[in-house]
C-alpha cells in the first residue's frame, strides 16, 4: 500500500493553490450540474413536448453553448477570465430560476438558448485561468485535477437530481441555481484580490520569448493549423459523444439491458477516470511530444466502438467501456495541454474558446450523425464508422500535433515533482 499512497501523493503534489482553489468551485458548480440530465424528460413530462420538439430545443441549447464558447474566449481576452468566470456563475444561477416559470414553447426555446449561453461562457475563461495559474510544466495535471472536479461534481449532480425530480421538476431548477451562486460567491471570495487576466496572472508562468513562430496576439481563428487540430478534436469528439447518446440506446435495443445495468455501465466510466486520470498523466508525465500521447487515445477509442458490434455478453461491453474511459484519459488533459502551449498569454482565450468550441459542435453533430447513421444503416454500421473515423483522426492528430510543437518542442517538457 506505501507505494500506492506515494504513488498517488506525488500525481497530485506541486500544484498551485489557485488551481486547487479553482478545481473546489467547479466541484461546487458541477455537484448542481442536472438540469441537462433530466432536460429531456423534463420537456416531455413536465411541459408536454413531442419528440421533434424536443429536438428542436436540445438542437437550440446546442448552438447556444456554441455561441458561449466563442463568446467566453473572446470576453476572456478583453475583459480576463475573473469577470468572465465571476459573471457566467452568477448570470447562469439567476436565471435557472426563470427558466422554469417559462411554459410556452417559443419562450421555452429562446430561455435554453440564453441558459446555455451563459453556461458555456465559463468554459474557456475556466480553462484560461487553470493555464493561467498552473507553470507550464504542471499545465497537464492542472487540467486532469479540473476534470476530476468536474466528474466527481456530476457523479453527485444526477443522482439528486433523480430524488428532486420525483417532488418536482423545478426544484433541479433551484437546486441548480444554487449551486450557480454558491460557486460565483466562493470564487469571488477567492480571487477577489488576484490578478483578473491571464496576462496579470502569470506572467512568470511563461518567458516573454516563448520562440513560438506566431505572433504573440494572433487570434486562434487566423491560425491556420491549429484550426486544423480543433477540427480534429471536434471529429474525436463526435465519436466519444455517442457513449451518452447511441450507445445507451445500442444496450437498450440490442442487448436489453436494464436501466440498472445501463447506469451501471455509464457510472463505471466516471469510476475510472476518477481515481487514474491523475496518476497516468503523472506517470506519463515525461512525455515531451503529445501526439504519443493523443494518437493511441483515438486508437483506444477505436478499439472501443469495434468492441461494441462484436460483444456478446455483458463482459465485452465492458471492456469497451473500459478502452472508452482510457481514451478520454490519454486524450483530452493533452489537448488541453496543446491549447496552451500553443496560446501566448495575451491571446489564450481566443484558443480556449476555439478549442471548447469543438466539443460544443461535436455535441451538436454527433447524436445527430449517430442516429441518422442508425436510422439509415443500423447499429453496427455506426460502430464500424465510428471506429474509422478514430483511425483517420489518428492519423490526422500525428501530422498536426507534431507540426503544432515542433517550434517549441524542445524546450517544452510536462514536468512532474520528483517522487518522495
Amino acid at each position: 500500500m506505501i507505494p500506492i499512497v506515494s504513488l498517488y501523493r506525488n500525481a497530485f503534489r506541486g500544484l498551485s493553490r489557485e488551481v486547487w482553489y479553482l478545481a473546489a468551485v467547479t466541484f461546487i458548480n458541477r455537484s448542481g450540474a442536472m438540469v441537462v440530465p433530466f432536460l429531456s424528460v423534463y420537456l416531455t413530462e413536465s411541459l408536454g413536448f413531442n419528440i421533434k420538439q424536443v429536438g428542436v430545443l436540445l438542437s437550440l441549447y446546442g448552438v447556444g453553448a456554441t455561441i458561449g464558447n466563442f463568446w467566453g474566449g473572446w470576453l476572456t481576452d478583453r475583459l480576463g477570465h475573473f469577470k468572465v468566470q465571476l459573471g457566467s456563475y452568477v448570470l447562469t444561477g439567476l436565471w435557472l430560476v426563470v427558466v422554469p416559470f417559462l411554459q410556452r414553447f417559443e419562450w421555452v426555446a429562446g430561455g435554453l438558448l440564453l441558459l446555455s449561453i451563459l453556461t458555456e461562457t465559463l468554459r474557456p475563461a475556466n480553462e484560461s485561468a487553470v493555464s493561467a495559474f498552473s507553470a507550464p510544466q504542471q499545465v497537464t495535471r492542472a487540467f486532469s485535477l479540473n476534470r476530476l472536479a468536474i466528474n466527481l461534481g456530476f457523479s453527485l449532480g444526477p443522482a439528486l437530481g433523480g430524488l428532486l425530480a420525483t417532488l418536482s421538476y423545478k426544484w433541479i431548477f433551484l437546486a441548480d441555481s444554487f449551486t450557480c451562486l454558491t460557486a460565483g460567491l466562493a470564487f469571488f471570495l477567492l480571487f477577489k484580490n488576484r490578478k483578473g487576466t491571464a496576462a496579470e496572472a502569470a506572467p512568470q508562468n511563461q518567458p516573454a520569448d516563448s520562440g513560438l513562430e506566431y505572433p504573440a496576439s494572433r487570434s486562434a481563428y487566423h491560425d491556420a493549423l491549429f484550426l486544423a487540430f480543433a477540427f480534429l478534436c471536434c471529429c474525436y469528439l463526435v465519436a466519444f459523444s455517442q457513449l451518452f447518446t447511441t450507445l445507451t440506446l445500442f444496450w437498450q435495443k440490442v442487448h436489453h439491458l436494464s436501466k440498472a445495468e445501463i447506469g451501471g455501465l455509464l457510472s463505471l466510466q466516471g469510476l475510472l477516470v476518477i481515481p487514474l486520470e491523475m496518476v497516468i498523466v503523472y506517470r506519463l508525465g515525461k512525455v515531451r511530444t503529445l501526439w504519443k500521447m493523443i494518437v493511441p487515445g483515438l486508437l483506444l477509442l477505436a478499439i472501443a466502438c469495434v468492441l461494441v458490434p462484436l460483444a456478446q455478453g455483458l463482459p465485452v461491453l465492458v471492456l469497451s467501456v473500459v478502452f472508452w474511459s482510457l481514451s478520454e484519459i490519454f486524450t483530452l488533459p493533452f489537448t488541453s495541454t496543446l491549447t496552451a502551449q500553443r496560446s501566448s498569454l495575451q491571446n489564450r482565450g481566443s484558443y480556449m474558446g476555439l478549442y471548447t468550441l469543438s466539443y460544443s459542435v461535436a455535441f451538436i453533430v454527433g447524436p445527430l450523425a449517430g442516429t441518422s447513421t442508425i436510422d439509415s444503416f443500423g447499429f453496427n454500421a455506426l460502430w464500424w464508422g465510428c471506429s474509422a473515423l478514430c483511425v483517420l483522426t489518428a492519423v490526422g492528430f500525428y501530422l498536426v500535433v507534431r507540426r503544432l510543437q515542433a517550434p517549441a518542442e524542445m524546450d517544452f517538457k510536462l514536468a512532474v515533482p520528483e517522487p518522495v
